[in-house]
């Protein structure tokens, strides 16, 4: 069943995430902390960290070694094992990234009432996800699997081997911006929003007053992603130096 369940996320998950994440903060409103205007900021300024953090993570994965995220037509899939950079730190990387921006969009959030069916619900998700893919992985690549496993925790990070791992690799910067501006893009907005959201406890300002900061950083983050969409479409932008 917890395959299963994996199998189903994997497929679906660009869509469920983002929409559970929606109806999950509109149900439960944000709030500030401790109804202090200082403290609330210095949580909003955490959560904003903490996304960053995930974010830098997912970056430093993705430029030294790539595996194609989606799969072969939404399921789990895989030609070779993926063993170096940053898969030789911990094995799912990319899911650390993502559980520390998931981690800052609740911080910034900061209903209480959200932290348990959200992080239970995201947690079950992306632990069943994992399961379908270590089952996939080692029923192809049997011994060499789960020798890997034997010698690379599931999630902590751990740098022993991480200097052997990265030999003779470069940093591909294009590979990030490619392969990672729309998710970048995707809390970055909803930093916005959620922030916005809290911005009237504090400040009784007119509806256009309270909007303007929140539609110049909206308006500045979309210019930003069609401008790489645009490059992308005209090979100004790839993976390789041009």
């Amino acid at each position: 069943m917890l395959t299963r369940a994996g199998g189903w996320f994997f497929k679906y998950r660009n869509f469920v995430f983002p929409a559970a994440l929606v109806a999950l903060f509109i149900m439960l409103p944000p709030r500030p902390l401790l109804g202090d205007e200082a403290v609330d900021f210095w949580a909003d300024m955490a959560g904003i960290g903490l996304a960053l953090a995930g974010s830098g993570f997912r970056a430093w994965v993705i430029g030294l070694a790539y595996i194609k995220r989606g799969g072969l037509d939404k399921k789990v899939h895989a030609d070779t094992l993926v063993s170096s950079g940053m898969f030789a730190v911990c094995r799912n990387p990319l899911y650390v990234g993502n559980a520390l921006v998931l981690l800052g969009l609740f911080v910034v959030h900061n209903n209480p009432l959200a932290y348990v069916p959200g992080l239970a619900f995201f947690g079950f998700a992306y632990w069943s996800i994992i399961a379908t893919e270590e089952k996939f992985l080692e029923a192809k690549f049997g011994d060499a699997y789960r020798d890997y496993c034997r010698r690379v925790n599931r999630f902590w990070p751990s740098f022993t081997h991480y200097r052997e791992a990265v030999a003779g690799m470069d940093f591909n910067w294009r590979r990030v911006v490619i392969k990672d501006y729309s998710t970048v893009y995707t809390w970055t907005v909803g930093m916005i929003v959620l922030i916005s959201y809290e911005h009237p406890y504090w400040n009784d300002m007119s509806l256009i007053d309270a909007l303007t900061t929140p539609l110049l950083l909206f308006g500045a983050a979309t210019a930003l992603v069609l401008l790489i969409r645009v490059l992308k479409k005209r090979g100004l932008l790839s993976e390789h130096a041009v």
